[in-house]
């Protein structure tokens, strides 16, 4: 798991309780750390992590209290930490306009996502069995926008619990989906879309998928199960996948004013604009082929020569489809 997000999970927990929770509380409770928690077992190597975690939220500015049990001063088995709702609120002279409020909503979309979710409310139940009363709920701090794919929240949870997964899936090119076996590692947003990266158990190699080939349902396989290789995948499949955007750009001519020219030239994976060229970087050639054969006669694509040819093809295949014969042979 990404260090920010076992913080931001850390933060959820330390707001949603008035009480506090106790260390080993958190350990065995919230995302990130009860995955690795062993019941009566060694923890040290977590609880200096914790320890970590802490100072860390404390320089994000964050006011994290360490509450002393009133019946046990002194004892730091027994200490409670909590983050005061009151003083984690924004000033009441802060206000977002509409278009303020949804920026920041897209932009925190990826903690709304299924696998946070659910944690969140296991990680409430848990909590609720201990005793710990919540003030707010966990879910409530998070904004209400979901995946569209709905491959999302299985593999999330195939993830948590270490279990290969089946589905179809398409490739560029292809006619028919093809059955895939894998085992996840992680789901990252990079670029606006979704990607899995996996290990194929069919060529024991690991894999990138785009989520929005995947075809039907993914299924669980029993009796199939897989060890983590350790923290860190979610970081190397994004590292993987900046490394392929960097590698890859297009030049594109745009037919100034149109619809092209203004929709590319604001685009982030735009790096450079000469005259009536921009430059794009991209991850995937056939998304990109997609996009640019939707504007038209508004572009045209000088590199790379297979990007030239994917969107020829498309516009050809256009062009094709509504070539209808006739009865008199004339089109």
């Amino acid at each position: 798991m990404a260090v920010e997000e076992r913080l931001f999970s850390l933060v959820l927990a330390l707001v949603a309780t008035e009480t506090g929770l106790t260390k080993a509380e958190v350990l065995s409770t919230v995302q990130g750390y009860r995955q690795r928690y062993q019941n009566g077992g060694d923890n040290s190597s977590l609880e200096r992590q914790f320890e970590r975690d802490k100072d860390d939220v404390r320089e994000l500015g964050i006011p994290l209290e360490t509450i002393e049990p009133p019946d046990d001063p002194g004892s730091n088995h027994n200490l409670r930490y909590r983050i005061p709702k009151g003083l984690y609120d924004l000033p009441s002279d802060i206000t977002f306009t509409p278009d303020e409020l949804m920026v920041l909503k897209l932009a925190a979309a990826v903690w709304r996502e299924g696998s946070l979710s659910a944690e969140s409310r296991r990680a409430l139940t848990k909590l609720g069995s201990l005793g710990v009363e919540s003030s707010d709920p966990v879910l409530g701090y998070a904004p209400s926008l979901r995946a569209r794919e709905s491959s999302f929240e299985p593999l999330s949870k195939a993830m948590d619990r270490g279990q290969v997964v089946a589905f179809r899936y398409l490739k560029p090119g292809e006619t028919a989906p093809r059955r895939r076996r894998v085992a996840p590692h992680a789901v990252v947003l990079h670029d606006g879309r979704w990607h899995l990266f996996a290990t194929d158990q069919d060529v024991a190699a690991k894999r990138t998928f785009l989520l929005s080939r995947i075809v039907g349902q993914v299924v669980t396989l029993p009796g199939q199960t897989f060890k983590q290789d350790g923290d860190g995948m979610g970081q190397q499949a994004l590292a993987e996948l900046d490394e392929l955007w960097n590698a890859s750009l297009a030049e594109v001519d745009v037919v100034p004013g149109s619809d092209a020219a203004v929709r590319l030239g604001k685009r982030q994976t735009s790096v450079a604009t000469v005259g009536d060229r921009i430059s794009l970087h991209y991850t995937d050639l056939n998304i990109l082929a997609d996009e640019l054969a939707g504007f038209g006669p508004e572009v045209l694509v000088q590199s790379p020569p297979a990007l030239r040819q994917a969107v020829i093809s498309r516009l050809t295949g256009v062009r094709d489809a509504h070539d209808v014969q006739d009865p008199r042979g004339t089109s």
